[in-house]
């Protein structure tokens, strides 16, 4: 269904699409500091931007690039690690930053979160209102309209789940094959003509089908009208523990034990109905130079026996490592306690980062040839990062209570790793690509230097986009990077791209392509 009549008194902000203020172009004291986001490696330069207020004005902007026949773009808050958004031949790019707003929508009893909205707006607004939350990540200056149409996973989506699961609506603007521009609302409701366009947004990632302008959240056993009922509501505190193994006393055997120790320990507890669900950790493996290994872990304080199952978990990793870590514990309450892990909203385009990341989602445990790998990148004297590092990310739960085909994101995974490395000197490049670049190889190097899902992995999370995974270079595998990010469920999204943007207006590197 095509936007409904009220939608046009939701209007985001002052001015209109054709107002000279939205319009951004080289010459406007505003184009340097929209060209930079989150990666400096990629620095865009369009013949314009677009700064959207509304749904309406993104249809009037996409309109006006369609008939131009200029190169499309779209950013929510601009924290692509590849270059999406930012590539050479883009000429718009379409930024809706300025919608931002997070509020409950009495006519479709949900809650609308405008894809500009930050996730630390999200928690903050959600909560301080209504009491309530999303299963959302801990990067606080990520836009939802990338964050949700990937999937959306984070401390909390072993308890409940992904934030897909709670999706009951997204807009989007589309382009027709005559080239007519529209919006248009999916729903998850089985008569919905459009739902296979709201399935493709539960995990087929941002730029594929159109301009996904705003989202309605609702919990599906949800009932009744009352806001506060509508969506899950968080722990009214949280247990922490903080713990780091310094370097310069883990020997190569006690980082082994550690890291299969906490592998075994998130697969032996991690199925839906597991009673330790509840508790989430991620373990950051830093290079050495960085001075430690760490982990964040945190459950509910309500939850029965809390200290002591963290207890429990603290001491399950500790076994053979053969050094006492340094731990600290507090409690506080949930809102506060998600700053814990937050990175902060500015994020690394505050200091001008540079940066590569990289993905591999886990249903058992690495094997003994892979930890070694790790460890031998990981202690490399010749090499250090501004951030160098792989993380274990707890994962699974009720994560895995949905069937695979009822989102676009796969499901199966009981643990997640994420490489990321940073840099500043556009010097370094190479050497920094090619460290995270070998790492990662050698790390896959039974299955062609990806993911490739077998008993071990379950591919890979395309909100983590790596362009890697196409290159011929560097996926020796023969399974296409499709596969690693959407598993069986390709061929149905390039039925919903080919029906929702036959012309291919929306793509990028790794953009959905029709049949």
């Amino acid at each position: 269904m095509k936007r409904d009549d009220h939608d046009d008194e939701e209007e985001s902000g002052p001015g209109h699409a054709t107002s000279p203020s939205s319009r951004v172009t080289p010459d406007d004291i505003r184009y340097e500091n929209l060209c930079r986001a989150y990666n400096y490696r990629f620095i865009a330069k369009p013949d314009y931007f677009r700064l959207v207020h509304s749904p309406r004005q993104a249809e009037e902007a996409v309109r006006e690039a369609v008939a131009a026949g200029k190169r499309i773009t779209v950013r929510s808050r601009g924290h692509c690690g590849e270059d999406f958004v930012a590539a050479p031949d883009v000429q718009v790019i379409l930024d809706l930053s300025p919608m931002s707003r997070v509020d409950y929508d009495r006519e479709r009893n949900a809650f609308v979160i405008e894809a500009g909205a930050p996730v630390g707006k999200m928690l903050h607004t959600l909560f301080h209102n209504w009491g309530v939350t999303v299963p959302v990540g801990f990067c606080m200056g990520v836009g939802a309209g990338g964050h949700i149409s990937g999937g959306g996973y984070g401390p909390l989506s072993r308890l409940l789940g992904l934030s897909v699961d709670h999706l009951y609506a997204v807009e989007v603007v589309v382009v027709d094959e005559d080239r007519n521009v529209s919006t248009v609302v999916a729903t998850r409701e089985e008569n919905d003509p459009n739902r296979d366009l709201w399935w493709a947004h539960t995990g087929g990632g941002g730029g594929n089908f159109g301009v996904i302008t705003r989202y309605w959240m609702r919990s599906p056993e949800a009932s009744g009208t009352e806001p506060a009922g509508l969506l899950p509501r968080p722990p009214g505190a949280l247990h922490i523990a903080e713990a780091s193994w310094p370097w310069e006393r883990l020997t190569r055997a006690g980082f082994v034990r550690l890291v299969g120790n906490f592998m075994d320990w998130q697969m032996a507890n991690s199925a839906v109905d597991s009673p330790d669900a509840d508790l989430y950790a991620l373990l950051d493996c830093l290079h050495r130079s960085a001075g430690s290994v760490t982990l964040h872990a945190h459950l509910p304080e309500e939850s029965p026996h809390a200290h002591a199952r963290m207890d429990a978990f603290l001491a399950a990793l500790d076994d053979g490592v053969g050094i006492t870590p340094s731990v600290r514990r507090t409690s506080l309450p949930w809102l506060a306690a998600s700053q814990y892990l937050a990175v902060p909203e500015t994020g690394p385009a505050a200091i001008g980062l540079r940066c590569k990341v990289k993905s591999a989602d886990l249903r058992a445990p690495h094997r003994p040839e892979q930890l070694a790998a790790l460890h031998r990148h990981l202690t490399r004297e010749d090499y250090r990062g501004t951030y160098a590092a792989v993380e274990y990310i707890a994962y699974g739960g009720k994560v895995n209570a949905v069937p695979s085909t009822a989102t676009a994101i796969p499901r199966g995974a009981l643990l997640k790793t994420f490489y990321m490395v940073t840099w500043k000197d556009p010097a370094e490049d190479d050497r920094h690509l090619r460290w995270i670049r070998e790492l990662y190889r050698d790390m896959h190097e039974a299955t062609g230097g990806v993911p490739v899902p077998d008993a071990v992995n379950t591919g890979a999370y395309i909100n983590y986009a790596d362009v890697d995974l196409a290159d011929p270079e560097w996926n020796t595998s023969g399974v296409p990077w499709h596969t690693l990010y959407y598993g069986e469920n390709y061929p149905r999204l390039q039925e919903v791209k080919a029906k929702w943007d036959a012309l291919n207006i929306f793509h990028h590197a790794l953009s959905i392509t029709a049949p």
